[in-house]
This record gives C-alpha cells, sequence and structure tokens, in this order.
C-alpha cells in the first residue's frame, strides 16, 4: 500500500511538471479582429493574414520552439467590445502580445496596455500612437507599449500631398492646387486630417473644408456635387475600400473628377474590380507587394497562405501581405526577447525598439524595413506612390513614385 501511495505521488508530481514545462512552452497572444462591421471589408484579409502567419510559425517550429496560444475574437469595430474583450484577455489568457485592429479602440486602449506592459500591435496606423514617452506636444498620452507595421496615416497622406504637389507641377497646373479631406467623421478618417492639411498648406496647397461621408457604402451624390462645387484638385479619401468604391461611382455620376488619393486601407484589388473606370488614376500608397509580385519573399507568403488554403489558389490582397508582416515583425521581437530574459511585454517592447532596418527573414521585398526606438515608433515614413488602372478587368498598380517624408520631431505623435 505504500509502495502504491509513493509511486501515485511520482506520477502525479511527474504529470505537474509536465504541465508546467507545456504552459512554459506556449506564448498567448491576443488577436482581435474585425470581419464583420463597416471596414470588414479590408479587416476580413488583414486578419487572414495575421491568423495564417501564426498557424505558420507553430506549425515551423513556433519561437524557439515555443507555440503561439492566440484567440481570435472579431469585435465587429466597436470599439466597447474591444475594451470589453482586452480586459478578460487580462483575466483570463494573460496576453504578452496583442495583434489589434482599429483606430478608435486601439487609442482608448493606450494607457490600459502601457499599465500592463503589453505590445500592441495595431492595424491602426494613427500617428497618435507613434510618441512612445510623449515628448512631442502634440502627442495625446505617451504610446509606449505600441506598435504598427508601415507609414504612420499622417505620414502617409505627407507622402501623397507631396507626391500631388509634384505631380501639380509636371502637369503645368497654374496657381496654388486645391486639396480637400474627404472621410467619416471617425477616429481612423480624422487621425490624419490636420497633420496633412497643415503640411498641404506648407507645400503651397490652398486647403478646402472637408467633406464627410459615411464609413458604410451607400449614396455620395450629394457630397460629390459638394466636391465639384469646390474645385479640389485633389481629394483625399479617408475611408476604408467599400465606403470608396461608392463615393468614387457616385462622383462619376456627377462629374466630380479630381485626382482621389487613397489612404492605405482606402483602394485594393476589390475596388478596382468593383469602381472599374470610375476608380482609374486613383493615387494608392502601397504597404505591401501586389499577390501577382515576384519579389523573394512571396514564396514565403504563398506558403503562409496555404495555412487557410491549401490549394493556394486563393487570391490574397495587399492587406493579407501587411497582416503577415505585423506578425513576423512580432516574431522576430519575441525571439529576441525569449534570449534577453524571457518573453514577456517589456522584453518584447525592448526587442522592439531595438530593430534598425529590419526586415523579417523570408519576407525580403514584401515587408518594408523598420526602425523603432525607445523615442519613435515611427516604423518607416518611406511611402510608395501608386496608381491604378481597370485595364478590362486586368488591373494594374502603375507606379509613380517613392516618397521619404521627413522624419520631423514636431511631426511625431501627430
Amino acid at each position: 500500500m505504500r509502495k502504491s501511495l509513493f509511486w501515485l505521488t511520482v506520477v502525479l508530481a511527474l504529470s505537474a511538471l509536465s504541465t508546467t514545462a507545456t504552459a512554459a512552452d506556449s506564448i498567448p497572444v491576443g488577436h482581435l479582429a474585425c470581419y464583420t462591421g463597416p471596414t470588414s471589408d479590408v479587416g476580413v484579409p488583414y486578419g487572414n493574414g495575421v491568423a495564417d502567419a501564426m498557424n505558420y510559425i507553430n506549425s515551423n517550429g513556433g519561437v524557439n520552439g515555443k507555440q503561439l496560444e492566440y484567440e481570435t475574437v472579431d469585435y465587429s469595430y466597436k470599439a466597447p467590445q474591444a475594451i470589453a474583450t482586452y480586459k478578460r484577455w487580462v483575466s483570463d489568457l494573460k496576453p504578452v502580445a496583442i495583434q489589434g485592429w482599429g483606430t478608435a479602440d486601439t487609442e482608448a486602449l493606450v494607457q490600459f496596455i502601457a499599465k500592463d506592459k503589453i505590445p500592441y500591435y495595431s492595424a491602426s496606423y494613427s500617428g497618435h500612437l507613434t510618441d512612445p514617452t510623449g515628448k512631442s506636444p502634440r502627442t495625446k498620452a505617451p504610446a509606449p507599449y505600441n506598435f504598427f507595421y508601415g507609414p504612420s496615416y499622417s505620414d502617409t497622406c505627407r507622402g501623397l500631398v507631396q507626391w500631388a504637389a509634384e505631380d501639380w507641377k509636371s502637369k503645368g497646373g497654374n496657381g496654388a492646387p486645391k486639396f480637400i479631406h474627404m472621410g467619416a467623421n471617425h477616429p481612423y478618417p480624422n487621425a490624419p486630417k490636420e497633420a496633412c492639411a497643415a503640411y498641404a498648406e506648407e507645400l503651397g496647397f490652398e486647403v478646402l473644408n472637408p467633406i464627410v461621408y459615411d464609413l458604410k457604402p451607400g449614396d455620395a451624390k450629394a457630397q460629390c456635387l459638394t466636391l465639384k462645387d469646390s474645385g479640389a484638385n485633389y481629394a483625399y479619401m479617408g475611408n476604408t475600400a467599400g465606403s470608396n468604391i461608392s463615393l468614387l461611382n457616385s462622383c462619376g455620376t456627377v462629374g466630380a473628377k479630381p485626382q482621389f488619393l487613397a489612404n492605405v486601407w482606402g483602394w485594393d484589388e476589390n475596388s478596382i474590380k468593383a469602381a472599374q473606370e470610375s476608380g482609374d488614376g486613383v493615387a494608392v500608397p502601397l504597404g505591401a507587394p501586389s499577390w501577382k509580385d515576384s519579389a523573394p519573399g512571396m514564396a514565403t507568403v504563398r506558403a503562409i497562405s496555404k495555412m487557410s488554403d491549401p490549394s493556394g489558389e486563393t487570391y490574397r490582397n495587399l492587406h493579407y501581405m501587411r497582416g503577415v508582416c505585423a506578425v513576423f515583425f512580432m516574431k522576430d521581437a519575441m525571439e529576441v526577447a525569449d534570449k534577453q530574459g524571457g518573453i514577456t511585454g517589456p522584453n518584447i517592447k525592448n526587442a522592439m525598439e531595438q530593430m534598425k532596418e529590419h526586415v523579417p527573414a523570408g519576407l525580403e521585398g514584401v515587408c518594408k524595413a523598420s526602425t523603432w526606438t525607445s523615442e519613435d515608433h515611427r516604423g518607416t515614413t518611406e511611402i510608395s506612390v501608386y496608381t491604378t488602372s481597370y485595364n478590362g478587368g486586368d488591373f494594374k498598380f502603375n507606379p509613380q513614385s517613392t516618397v521619404n517624408v521627413p522624419r520631423r520631431d514636431d511631426w511625431l505623435g501627430w
């Protein structure tokens, strides 16, 4: 009887050790996705990229042998639901990092994640998230644990108006070109509005009163008539792709034809096919190569895509690739953190801030070289400007210019 009790104790002890080892070999990560709601047109491909990338990492040795244990929650672009999910995760999942989504929810969580020391990789590229110390007078709040892949919305818009200024000259434009911001009255389209207008004025544009149109697709003829009457030469579209398709179709019917400038979520392959000739010539800042591209890193992206599409036949649009990049920057930071004391929030943050002109291995030509420091979370300020053409369904991205936006101190956090 005593021998039986002895061996039972040994078995229980070994079981406990095994459980502890298993827990230590997993890395809890939250994935806040937008698969339904007003921005799901771009949220679905991005979220698929995030999920496929994490599954691919797990299938290929994990992070130094540790598996990403992630939970995906579709919050339908509702900030209160995002905040409630975050609070539950902190209590139950205890994530060391989060892959997030929108501007309203990300900005609302800034102080929570700073207090909890959880690196937050958002799909919001709000310039308000780029000042980790709060040293800039324009910063809403210090954002030490916020990171995102690609240039901020503000720097992207600055890059577009910088290109537009050259475009105006090359076309022989007379006098000051007129610039107008268009978008919903919402934190996402509004994030770059003041910053971009200020730079447009610096460059000699006449800045017109903004025009508001809904994030949900719908008839926008009234807004297009206002746009036509304004005489705007360059119009920035701050909404996501679905809303912008409706806008361009409406503007085509009333003859409003400025040079449209789209934000990084505002135009993609689905938009080109849906708007057809109405969308010809839209200037878009590509944050990733297209699925047709032959960049070296696309071989890895195609392998990642097979995690949810074993056939390899599904076309992945631009947003999918950016979701992949966001995950792989996180992975690389986790690998460094693991060697510098363990995969904890503070160690992941420190690893991110050590990256200099970094490109994740295997994703060359897909992810832009990025640098983060403890003083500046603007990963890159390089804007790749293309225009698009429907071309009878055989759509094309036509390269225009690579703009390097100045990394000015007074633009940090703005």
